[in-house]
């Protein structure tokens, strides 16, 4: 029908918009998740955007590295919750660190990270002045990871923002039950958990999302680790 229609124009126009039509990208396909955050792979996985009104990628390189890609369900997780917390915690920026490879599979050195359900997110951060900045991640500090954070939060002249912390784990949670998936667990460093659930999202947070307090293999001060689920095929 459409090429009838486009053979119709004037002779012109037609080759134009023929050339439009069988140019235009091709709707993208949703994401497939295989196996488990530790033993798994993924399928048409999307990459993050490097920024937006009030978030960033921590670094320009691992993004190219192919190391910020993820399921199109937690994608679109992340963007809902920032967009939320747009308003909820205006002038507060947020920053995302690993997630994985476009199509999964081990991402040194994490242990997990591998079937696109797993995102790692620096922490949000004030400076001596109050003022929402983000945490510094570069190459020389393994973008971000070599960050070592007092037991009360601090860095050098920065300290966790324990509310726009507690608001970011409340708007990914709502966003992820909007969009049909949940979060399994959220892993931080259990010294300053009691900071978070101090702020007014505590009991939300407390209430909704199962954050271990035994300690892991690598500290999680610095960052936040999020495990979401969707229904995965077996490997």
């Amino acid at each position: 029908m459409l090429l009838r229609q486009i053979s119709s124009l004037r002779p012109t126009a037609a080759p134009l918009v023929l050339l439009l039509f069988l140019s235009s990208p091709a709707p993208a396909k949703d994401s497939t998740c295989y196996g488990s955050t530790r033993n798994g792979r993924l399928e048409n996985g999307v990459k993050l955007p490097g920024e937006g009104a009030n978030f960033v990628s921590y670094g320009r390189l691992p993004a190219l590295a192919g190391r910020t890609y993820v399921h199109s369900k937690v994608r679109d997780v992340i963007i809902d919750a920032y967009r939320w917390l747009e308003t909820e915690q205006p002038g507060k920026v947020y920053k995302y660190a690993e997630t994985g490879f476009a199509e999964g599979g081990q991402l040194k050195p994490h242990k997990t990270h591998r079937n696109g359900l797993s995102v790692d997110f620096m922490v949000p951060v004030v400076d001596a002045q109050g003022r929402s900045v983000h945490l510094p991640t570069h190459p020389l500090n393994r973008y971000g990871y070599n960050i070592e954070l007092d037991q009360s939060g601090r860095y050098e002249g920065y300290k966790i923002d324990y509310e726009a912390l507690g608001a970011h784990l409340a708007g990914l949670h709502k966003a992820a039950r909007k969009q049909g998936v949940g979060i399994w667990r959220v892993i931080f460093d259990p010294a300053l958990q009691p900071y978070l659930y101090r702020t007014r999202y505590g009991d939300y947070v407390r209430k909704n999302i199962d954050i271990p307090t035994t300690r892991s293999w690598v500290r999680h001060d610095e960052h936040y680790h999020v495990d979401f689920v969707a229904k995965c095929k077996p490997m």
